[in-house]
């Protein structure tokens, strides 16, 4: 974007949360302010940022550091691109790309050569709106709808200076009444078949309009289009769609998100991270990287940046420990470490250090305190374990996001994408971070018992209702991104939603405050793991301050479980809902509906999928196949 000129935006009509930048308008997302609609540009063009760390995480994406952008410089703040390039005047209806109504607008101003802020028509002296239906394929390219060729379908070819203009018919609902019309030569054309899955790709293969222009055909295909970076990519197999622009599926984020444990959440590590020398150390590294001198930096400079981040951060006593963590810090750098994508391995360690299998004296830092609980004053048998978080740190790193299906959550990073599902990464080929913000908040772990889900588990209905989602979730994905659906994932899974509601309803934090992380394997060859952490979502905000924590003593939490359970025996839906055999998206809910478990989607680590109320309290027929039956 060096090659573009900036222009600054009003900040008190284009302002947006650093977390909304790390997460549902990210690089290549689109918001809608009061003025226009803008796209948020990618990272690479962020010029003020603070530098976080977090250790597993960093080596997991194969990067040294997270950054999050530095919102101190309205001047300076997060970068936009315009569009989509498509608006049309409500008054007179004329519809341009924007450049048109640009060339309108110059030369009606006192500086020919100023910027149009605000779209606006000049005739109606009105501000102009942007279309609301783009197109998009599913390696995250997008692109403005071929409007002029689309008028001209119908006539094989385009006229010459084409000019339109939206014509709305008064007596047709729907995407029918929405027609767009060629003033010049009186050609058009209504939206009636654009969304159809397949339209462009019969248009382009001459399955359609047998008898258009071959040049006309061609401008279907997909653009390669990626406005957030500034470019176009060569060539794209994808066929595109029509998509409206406030789609939800327009935009999908793939965030990894990881529980910042000891050692790594050690006062002195997180002393080591914060000193401007171990910064300094960061960028000479990644400078002798490139010119593949590291080995003699490494010899050469080593020692002086160790003893400079000791006498930074007052430890020169400890500079034995200083470079033991200096030197992990490199090896976890390295691009051949750890190339298992499976989140279960990467949540294996979260799950130790939450149980209490670490040392003592790690039990309460600045960044990780647990106060884990004896089991037995809970009188619960289903809960084998309890630990209060009351310190916790969550770094969420935006890694890259996809159009029209969403990523698949169990993968990290984007190396690895389903046929359906393709993961444009978010930073550039050469770069060593991905943008990231921090959380800081408490929550409650609690583990099931795991014999008895062993036990319950082996239950024929039991077994057939997690294999039905199995079938469904594996559906069209090659083997090796495949992922076992099993009774014990959606009892977890449903069990935490239930809780999350209950403690939404009985103790006032709403819904979007909490967010669950679920701990579960799904195979032998992975730790075994059957536990929930419930925690609050946001560092500042509800619950900081021992609320939640405090809603997991014994003399709270059982009694919490005991209410979600019952709150969900029965939904305001039934009997339809709890006889489904499959509803959401492609059918991957069995007895869950927005009126009994589903959560906002920022909550659910799944995208609300993969629930079954039948689980925990059985069916209308049967309550005794679910696992907490005795508490109904």
């Amino acid at each position: 974007m060096s090659k573009y000129k900036r222009y600054k935006l009003s900040c008190e009509t284009h302002n947006v949360r650093i977390s909304q930048i790390i997460s549902t308008f990210g690089p290549g997302a689109i918001m809608d302010f009061r003025d226009q609609t803008l796209m948020t540009a990618a990272p690479k063009y962020w010029t003020k940022y603070d530098i976080i760390h977090d250790e597993r995480l960093e080596k997991k994406l194969h990067v040294s550091e997270f950054r999050i952008h530095k919102d101190v410089d309205c001047n300076r703040g997060v970068p936009f691109v315009r569009f989509p390039g498509w608006y049309f005047c409500p008054r007179c209806k004329k519809f341009q790309h924007i450049s048109k109504w640009e060339k309108e607008y110059k030369p009606l101003r006192k500086n020919s050569n100023e910027f149009m802020l605000k779209p606006i028509c000049m005739e109606c002296k009105i501000p102009i709106i942007p279309v609301s239906v783009l197109i998009a394929c599913e390696n995250g390219h997008i692109d403005d709808f071929p409007w002029v060729e689309w008028v001209h379908l119908h006539e094989g070819k385009i006229c010459n200076k084409p000019k339109l203009k939206i014509v709305s018919n008064s007596g047709t609902l729907g995407l029918e009444g929405f027609r767009v019309e060629c003033t010049k030569c009186k050609a058009s054309n209504s939206l009636k078949d654009a969304f159809n899955k397949n339209t462009f790709k019969e248009i382009i293969e001459g399955i359609k309009y047998k008898s258009i222009d071959e040049g006309l055909r061609k401008k279907f295909k997909c653009t390669g289009n990626m406005p957030w970076k500034g470019k176009k990519e060569n060539e794209c197999s994808e066929f595109p769609r029509a998509i409206l622009r406030n789609a939800s599926s327009i935009y999908f984020p793939k965030i990894e998100s990881s529980i910042v444990i000891p050692p790594y959440s050690e006062d002195l590590n997180t002393k080591v991270e914060n000193s401007y020398q171990f910064e300094y150390f960061l960028n000479d590294k990644i400078k002798n990287e490139k010119k593949g001198t590291l080995d003699r930096f490494l010899k050469e400079d080593f020692e002086y940046y160790i003893e400079e981040i000791g006498k930074e951060i007052g430890e020169e006593d400890n500079i034995y420990a200083i470079r033991k963590i200096i030197e992990r810090k490199i090896e976890g750098t390295d691009e051949n470490v750890d190339e298992n994508c499976n989140r279960n391995f990467y949540r294996a360690e979260e799950y130790d250090a939450l149980l209490g299998k670490i040392a003592e004296s790690s039990f309460n830092s600045s960044e990780f305190k647990i106060v884990p609980k004896n089991s037995a004053e809970y009188g619960m048998e289903e809960i084998s374990k309890v630990t209060l978080v009351k310190k916790l740190k969550e770094v969420r790193a935006l890694v890259g996001y996809t159009r029209i299906n969403p990523p698949l959550p169990y993968i990290m990073g984007t190396d690895k994408s389903s046929d359906k599902s393709k993961v444009v990464n978010i930073k550039e080929y050469e770069d060593k971070w991905y943008p990231a913000y921090e959380v800081r908040g408490e929550g409650i772990f609690i583990e099931l018992n795991s014999k008895l889900i062993d036990k319950w588990q082996q239950d024929t209905k039991i077994k057939n209702k997690a294999e039905k989602l199995s079938q469904r979730y594996n559906k069209d994905k090659n083997d090796e991104l495949k992922r076992e659906i099993t009774p014990k994932f959606i009892l977890l899974h449903t069990f935490a939603h239930a809780l999350i509601r209950e403690l939404s309803f009985e103790c006032g934090y709403s819904s979007t405050s909490l967010r669950e992380r679920i701990y579960c394997n799904s195979s032998e060859e992975e730790m075994e793991m059957s536990g929930i952490l419930i925690y609050t979502a946001s560092g500042d905000s509800e619950g900081s301050l021992g609320g939640l924590v405090k809603q997991g003593n014994p003399a709270f939490l059982p009694r919490i479980i005991r209410n979600a359970i019952n709150r969900i025996k029965w939904c305001s839906s039934d009997p339809v809902c709890i006889n489904s055999s499959g509803q959401g998206r492609d059918s991957l809910n069995l007895a869950a509906c927005h009126n009994c478990v589903l959560l906002p989607e920022t909550s659910c680590e799944e995208f609300n999928v993969l629930l079954d109320r039948c689980m925990l309290v059985g069916s209308l027929e049967n309550r005794d196949i679910g696992f907490f039956k005795k508490y109904l």
